[in-house]
Protein backbone atom coordinates (compact mmCIF):
# COMPACT_ATOMS: atom_id res chain seq x y z
CA UNK A 1 0.00 0.00 0.00
CA UNK A 2 1.05 3.65 -0.50
CA UNK A 3 0.64 5.35 2.25
CA UNK A 4 0.78 2.40 4.55
CA UNK A 5 4.53 3.73 6.41
CA UNK A 6 2.90 6.75 7.12
CA UNK A 7 -0.21 5.07 8.56
CA UNK A 8 1.95 3.20 10.61
CA UNK A 9 3.87 6.04 11.85
CA UNK A 10 0.49 7.87 12.96
CA UNK A 11 -0.61 4.79 15.08
CA UNK A 12 2.70 4.79 16.64
CA UNK A 13 1.81 8.22 17.92
CA UNK A 14 -1.63 7.45 18.70
CA UNK A 15 -1.03 4.37 20.80
CA UNK A 16 1.70 6.63 22.56
CA UNK A 17 -0.90 9.70 23.31
CA UNK A 18 -3.71 6.57 24.45
CA UNK A 19 -1.01 5.20 26.75
CA UNK A 20 -1.25 8.58 28.76
CA UNK A 21 -5.21 8.31 28.57
CA UNK A 22 -7.59 6.96 31.22
CA UNK A 23 -8.12 3.40 30.07
CA UNK A 24 -9.95 2.03 33.23
CA UNK A 25 -12.23 3.74 36.00
CA UNK A 26 -12.89 1.61 39.06
CA UNK A 27 -16.06 3.11 40.81
CA UNK A 28 -15.98 1.30 43.71
CA UNK A 29 -11.91 2.07 44.83
CA UNK A 30 -11.83 5.51 42.96
CA UNK A 31 -9.09 4.36 41.05
CA UNK A 32 -8.21 5.69 37.41
CA UNK A 33 -5.42 3.00 35.77
CA UNK A 34 -3.76 4.25 32.51
CA UNK A 35 -1.23 2.76 30.51
CA UNK A 36 1.55 4.30 32.51
CA UNK A 37 -0.15 4.61 35.91
CA UNK A 38 -2.14 1.88 37.03
CA UNK A 39 -1.83 2.79 41.24
CA UNK A 40 -3.62 0.75 43.40
CA UNK A 41 -4.13 -2.13 40.70
CA UNK A 42 -1.48 -5.16 40.55
CA UNK A 43 -1.29 -4.17 36.48
CA UNK A 44 1.74 -2.75 36.69
CA UNK A 45 2.75 -0.87 33.89
CA UNK A 46 1.43 -2.12 30.80
CA UNK A 47 2.28 0.62 28.37
CA UNK A 48 5.78 0.21 28.85
CA UNK A 49 5.99 -2.67 26.68
CA UNK A 50 4.24 -0.58 24.28
CA UNK A 51 7.18 1.79 24.42
CA UNK A 52 9.75 -0.67 23.80
CA UNK A 53 7.77 -2.08 20.94
CA UNK A 54 7.48 1.25 19.58
CA UNK A 55 10.80 1.74 19.13
CA UNK A 56 11.46 -1.56 17.00
CA UNK A 57 8.55 -0.76 15.39
CA UNK A 58 9.28 2.80 14.53
CA UNK A 59 12.97 1.67 13.62
CA UNK A 60 11.88 -1.41 11.33
CA UNK A 61 8.95 1.26 9.63
CA UNK A 62 11.40 3.43 8.81
CA UNK A 63 14.90 1.39 7.18
CA UNK A 64 13.72 0.08 3.34
CA UNK A 65 15.21 -3.91 3.78
CA UNK A 66 13.18 -6.93 3.65
CA UNK A 67 14.37 -8.05 6.61
CA UNK A 68 13.36 -5.14 8.71
CA UNK A 69 10.09 -5.40 7.25
CA UNK A 70 10.23 -9.37 8.40
CA UNK A 71 11.51 -8.39 11.68
CA UNK A 72 8.47 -5.87 11.96
CA UNK A 73 5.87 -8.41 11.45
CA UNK A 74 7.09 -9.80 14.39
CA UNK A 75 7.56 -6.99 16.89
CA UNK A 76 3.62 -5.70 15.80
CA UNK A 77 2.64 -9.24 16.33
CA UNK A 78 3.90 -9.11 19.96
CA UNK A 79 2.61 -5.87 19.90
CA UNK A 80 -0.80 -6.65 19.00
CA UNK A 81 -0.90 -9.92 21.48
CA UNK A 82 0.34 -7.49 24.62
CA UNK A 83 -2.80 -5.00 24.10
CA UNK A 84 -4.67 -8.01 23.15
CA UNK A 85 -3.76 -9.00 26.76
CA UNK A 86 -4.28 -5.87 28.20
CA UNK A 87 -7.79 -5.22 27.05
CA UNK A 88 -9.11 -9.16 28.64
CA UNK A 89 -6.87 -8.62 31.87
CA UNK A 90 -7.07 -4.93 32.99
CA UNK A 91 -10.84 -4.83 31.46
CA UNK A 92 -12.21 -7.65 32.62
CA UNK A 93 -15.08 -8.01 35.64
CA UNK A 94 -13.55 -9.27 38.81
CA UNK A 95 -15.44 -9.77 41.99
CA UNK A 96 -18.50 -8.66 40.66
CA UNK A 97 -16.96 -5.59 39.76
CA UNK A 98 -16.75 -4.41 36.23
CA UNK A 99 -15.08 -1.30 35.38
CA UNK A 100 -16.03 1.58 33.31
CA UNK A 101 -13.57 1.13 30.02
CA UNK A 102 -12.38 4.73 28.62
CA UNK A 103 -11.35 6.35 25.50
CA UNK A 104 -7.81 5.58 26.08
CA UNK A 105 -8.58 1.67 26.18
CA UNK A 106 -9.91 1.70 22.82
CA UNK A 107 -7.44 3.67 21.16
CA UNK A 108 -4.78 1.37 22.14
CA UNK A 109 -6.27 -1.43 20.38
CA UNK A 110 -6.93 0.52 17.29
CA UNK A 111 -3.78 1.68 16.82
CA UNK A 112 -2.36 -1.92 17.42
CA UNK A 113 -4.68 -3.00 14.92
CA UNK A 114 -3.60 0.05 12.41
CA UNK A 115 0.12 -0.85 13.25
CA UNK A 116 -0.19 -4.52 12.42
CA UNK A 117 -1.93 -3.51 9.11
CA UNK A 118 0.82 -1.25 7.89
CA UNK A 119 3.26 -4.09 8.67
CA UNK A 120 1.50 -6.44 6.87
CA UNK A 121 1.70 -3.75 3.69
CA UNK A 122 4.68 -2.42 3.89
CA UNK A 123 6.00 -0.17 1.24
CA UNK A 124 8.92 -2.06 -0.42
CA UNK A 125 9.63 -2.73 -3.96
CA UNK A 126 11.03 -6.46 -4.34
CA UNK A 127 13.83 -7.07 -7.32
CA UNK A 128 13.18 -10.25 -9.25
CA UNK A 129 15.49 -12.70 -9.56
CA UNK A 130 17.66 -13.32 -12.78
CA UNK A 131 17.23 -16.42 -13.69
CA UNK A 132 20.62 -17.52 -14.73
Amino acid sequence: MRYSKWIGLAAALLLITAAFLPWVRIESQHIVVSGVDATGTNYGKPAYIHFVLLAFFILFTIVPRLWAKRGNLFVVALNSAWALRNFLVIGTCKAGECPTRETGFYLMLLASALMLYSALFPDIKIKPESAG
